[in-house]
Order: structure tokens, then C-alpha cells, then sequence
């Protein structure tokens, strides 16, 4: 098994630290992770992307020139990457913020509410996590429990900002059920 995953957004999205959580938890699973960040111009607003591949076996490279998933975050990550999925790949994308997706027949495209979800949950900056739940119910991995150890391991003492990205990626995941 490999997944190849390439998730992108604007600065401050939180699209670096969704990868990280995504990888670390695939490494808690005894999986091999691969993660490689490219930031744009600027740290916030600019663009953010990264790759992300998960295996069961070693990763001779981390760049996912054709990934498999495609994580967007907003209108111009879903517009821009779409074109480098593999045939049959996945689009994600956030649809309270981006609404005119190309159209491409030979992948299948996931359509999530991820910041209205985040705001329904308290805080707009949870849809990132939204956005791993959504990712971890398609794509088999990482686990939800392996998730949560990563936040917690990530994020320490920060209870109140553990159980709201828990309560994310497990809205996250529903909404594909």
C-alpha cells in the first residue's frame, strides 16, 4: 500500500500541520511517511502545500509529482492541483470556500463543508482538522486513534485545543459515512 497525498491551501490554513498530523500518526500505525512542505512568498495568505506519502513499506522518494489525494483548503489549491492527480485519484476539498472545481471525469471528487463544520464546532482554524477526518475515512489511514495520539503528543497541555481538533476530524469523518 501507498498513498500519495498532496494537500494545499493558503498560509495560515493550517495545511502544514494537517501533513504533519497525518504523517505522524501513520508512523504511530508502524507505517513509513514521507513529508515535504513548499511555502509560498509569504507565511500567511501566500500559498502552502506539502507531500505526503504513507506506505508499508520504505519510500524511495518524497516528491508526489502525481498523487493519489489531493487535500485543497481553498478555491485556487483545488483548481491548481487537481490537474496532477493520478487517473482515478481523489480530490478533497473545502466547499464553503471554493465553488468552481474543474471538471475532470477520470477522478472522483469530495465535496466537504470543512470551515462551516469548523465554525459550527467554535473555532474556523479547526477545518484543517476537518479536513484530516474527511481524509482518514477515504483514504484507510491514518487511524482516528493514532490522530489522537499525535494531537495530543503535538499539542501538549492545549486540552481545549485537543478535544475541539478531536471533535473536528471525527465530524470530519462522519460527514463521508
Amino acid at each position: 500500500m501507498i498513498v500519495k497525498t498532496l494537500c494545499a491551501g493558503s498560509g495560515g490554513q493550517g495545511v502544514m500541520t494537517l501533513a504533519n498530523i497525518m504523517g505522524n500518526a501513520a508512523m504511530i500505525q508502524d507505517f513509513h511517511a514521507t513529508y515535504l512542505p513548499a511555502y509560498g512568498a509569504a507565511m500567511r495568505g501566500g500559498t502552502a502545500n506539502c507531500t505526503l506519502t504513507i506506505a508499508d513499506e520504505e519510500i524511495a522518494s518524497p516528491v508526489a509529482s502525481a498523487p493519489d489525494i489531493v487535500v485543497a483548503l481553498n478555491q485556487p489549491s483545488a483548481a491548481t492541483f487537481i490537474n496532477r492527480l493520478v487517473p482515478g485519484g481523489k480530490l478533497i476539498y473545502d466547499s464553503s470556500v471554493a465553488d468552481e472545481i474543474p471538471e475532470r471525469l477520470d477522478i472522483d471528487v469530495y465535496s466537504i463543508p470543512a470551515s462551516d463544520i469548523a465554525i459550527e464546532l467554535g473555532s474556523v482554524r479547526s477545518a484543517n482538522m476537518v479536513m484530516l477526518g474527511a481524509f482518514s475515512k477515504l483514504a484507510g489511514v491514518p487511524s482516528h486513534e493514532a490522530i489522537f495520539a499525535t494531537l495530543e503528543y503535538l499539542m501538549g497541555k492545549k486540552k481545549a485545543l485537543i478535544e475541539l481538533s478531536r471533535k473536528a476530524v471525527v465530524r470530519g469523518a462522519e460527514y463521508f459515512s
